[in-house]
């Protein structure tokens, strides 16, 4: 035979074999894009391409009288080839057709030949080398849709032992087809799947609306899965397509969780883990709890639909076992965290997850049906369970975080020190108690609707009817009460009744701040119990003014300077002696003295300049003149007015300041 411009069919390595290949998968795909709608010529052209001279022991008899294998012979295989195709189909119409009364002749030559012509096929594809296509665009699905048609017929029509070769013949050459189709259905769930993974997760790092993620293959790709898994399905052979399937996805899915962060551990595992180390596994269980079952098993959901379309009860099933699985995988660090030790620090990751929980039942009840969706079977049954441990889980995490925060009541009440803070300082039980109030009404939705669930009260109280509309308010009532109590009692520490009007002023002032700060605080409160504290920080402002200044203003009162109508000048000097000291005194105490909030320092100031400085011209105005001017008047009238409104604004700055001798 003369060599003709065709290159020998390239060989391809079996499917099965690339498991012991050590390198890096790198293949032209074996299926291209199928069209199940060619013409028997175009099928012709691709199977003569497949048939070069010698590969056929079952030659024509024409061409083996020829004696020599010219160029003439090639033309006449596909005319051949292309009344094979044609002979075939026509076989197969018959059989299908409505009107047909009896059985027709089995064409047994034909479909013999039809198989050997297959089966070289499907064995020159099982080489050591990859095969690459000429094209993309060849029907080699639906030639091997073919032998399935055949097959299924033959043996259903023709059981006589006459036919008993064909149709074992039929059956494995279809076999050998399902095992070729099996194997490129692996390899291209496999294809590129590095790549695969990260293309399903959407980038945080993207601007703007969240990116969809999209499917973990390329439209080309998902396309060839469809077909291969259409054709073997119509074959029979759906165990063996769907176990491929079932099989790479679940594998990806965990490549795919174990990407975002979190690897699941056993509950013992997690209730021995330290605090520390909890805290930081709970944000990366959130993060793949949402990913995993609001993105992942959606783009899987759309993937098993496309792929096997002719197949809508096993993509239904293959996405409930998804779907659970998903769940699964997640569920037992929630159920883990509520059997850890408790303790107030613990809230607010506790109401994440509650709340990571709470957003996801919704939609873990849409992708798995109901009983009435589902029908009465173990699927329904499994999913029924699985919804109700979910909520379960749910549920013990908002009892577990109700009882921390009603554990911060025994906090307050065990924080008894009995050292007072420097300078009337606002005290760390305050700061720690009000913004761990304002992290919680943070949470206001959330905390209002867990309590209302499992909230139960040690006692009754006389507004029972109140706590029962909103337990959690009830309760932030109760917890700020009893911090006033306790600041109150520590202001008792201090011998100084005006530190312990400063110490009252600065702790009421922190709360009254992070109080306008919070809506959900001053919400939760009421205006009520607002107006009531913000009175009772007027009433210490004015307790401070009294305990202070009214000392010193004694000073400057005429009161027994003038009798019978003369200044009596020892009273005077002792009076202004006393004011001198006095005020030295306080301003030497009280610069040390601490106001944070910068709004009730300055209200201070004002305060003590409104009533101080006024009183103290009208006095030296009145009473100067009786001192000698030089040095007398400066031994005894030592401030101006304006130097005692400089003084002034150092109170309370923290830094004990006193005053330049005069010479």
């Amino acid at each position: 035979m003369k060599n003709t411009d065709r290159p020998l069919i390239p060989q391809k390595s079996n499917s099965f074999s690339f498991v012991g290949h050590k390198k890096e998968l790198q293949r032209n795909l074996s299926l291209g894009f199928f069209d199940s709608n060619s013409d028997e010529k175009k099928t012709a052209e691709f199977l003569k391409d497949k048939i070069n001279d010698g590969d056929i022991s079952n030659k024509s008899e024409n061409d083996a009288n020829n004696g020599n294998a010219d160029n003439k012979g090639e033309p006449r295989q596909a005319v051949n080839f292309a009344t094979l195709l044609q002979d075939i189909d026509l076989f197969l119409a018959t059989l299908t057709d409505p009107e047909m009364t009896e059985l027709p002749e089995l064409p047994e030559p034909i479909i013999r030949k039809f198989l050997d012509v297959v089966d070289l096929i499907v064995a020159n594809c099982s080489g050591d080398e990859p095969w690459v296509p000429e094209d993309d665009d060849h029907p080699i699905l639906a030639t091997i849709d073919r032998v399935a048609i055949i097959n299924a017929e033959i043996t259903k029509h023709y059981s006589e032992p006459k036919y008993t070769q064909t149709i074992n013949r039929s059956g494995s050459v279809l076999h050998r087809c399902m095992v070729f189709l099996e194997a490129e259905f692996h390899l291209l769930l496999l294809e590129d799947h590095n790549a695969n993974l990260s293309c399903i997760i959407p980038t945080e790092e993207t601007e703007g609306e969240p990116e969809k993620p999209s499917l973990p293959y390329t439209p080309e790709v998902a396309e060839q899965l469809r077909g291969i898994a259409s054709s073997m399905i119509s074959a029979g052979y759906v165990t063996e397509c769907c176990q491929a399937f079932s099989t790479a996805r679940h594998n990806a899915f965990h490549s795919i969780i174990s990407s975002l962060g979190y690897e699941r551990s056993s509950i013992d595992d997690i209730v021995r883990m330290s605090w520390e180390i909890l805290e930081g596994q709970i944000p990366k269980w959130i993060k793949s709890c949402r990913q995993a079952i609001n993105e992942v098993i959606q783009c899987e959901r759309e993937l098993v639909e496309k792929v096997f379309s002719c197949n809508p009860k096993f993509s239904s099933e293959f996405f409930e076992s998804m779907a659970r699985e998903a769940v699964i995988y997640h569920l037992t660090f929630p159920q883990a965290v509520v059997m850890t030790t408790q303790s107030t620090e613990k809230l607010f990751k506790v109401l994440d997850m509650y709340e990571t929980l709470k957003e996801l039942e919704h939609l873990i009840g849409s992708l798995l049906p109901n009983e009435r969706e589902a029908g009465d079977n173990l699927s329904s049954s499994y999913n029924l369970d699985l919804k109700s441990e979910v909520r379960t889980a749910r549920s013990h995490l908002g009892e577990s975080a109700v009882m921390i925060f009603c554990d911060l009541e025994k906090s307050i009440k065990a924080d008894s020190s009995r050292t007072a803070m420097p300078g009337g300082a606002v005290h760390p039980l305050t700061r720690y108690v009000m913004n761990y109030i304002k992290l919680a009404c943070e949470y206001k939705g959330t905390m209002e609707h867990i309590f209302k669930a499992h909230y139960k009260p040690a006692h009754h109280t006389d507004n029972t009817t109140d706590d029962n509309d909103n337990p959690f308010a009830a309760q932030l009532i109760k917890l700020m009460d009893l911090l006033n109590e306790n600041i109150e009692e520590k202001s008792k520490l201090y011998k100084d009744a005006s530190l312990s009007c400063i110490f009252l002023m600065n702790n009421g002032s922190y709360m009254g701040q992070k109080i306008k700060g919070s809506e959900g605080i001053s919400t939760s409160l009421g205006a009520s119990w607002a107006r009531k504290r913000f009175s009772e920080l007027r009433q210490y402002h004015k307790n401070y003014q009294r305990e202070t200044w009214s000392k010193v203003l004694g000073c400057l009162k005429d009161d027994g300077i003038t009798v019978k109508g003369h200044v009596q000048k020892p009273v005077l000097k002792e009076r202004f002696k006393s004011f001198n000291g006095i005020f030295e005194d306080v301003h030497r105490t009280q610069s040390a003295w601490v106001v944070s909030d910068e709004q009730l320092k300055s209200e201070l100031k004002i305060s003590v300049s409104a009533v101080l400085v006024p009183a103290y011209r009208s006095f030296k105005g009145r009473y100067e003149h009786h001192f000698s001017a030089g040095r007398q008047t400066e031994k005894y009238i030592r401030f101006s007015p304006d130097d005692l409104e400089k003084y002034i604004e150092d109170l309370f700055e923290g830094t004990p300041m006193s005053m330049p001798r005069r010479r």
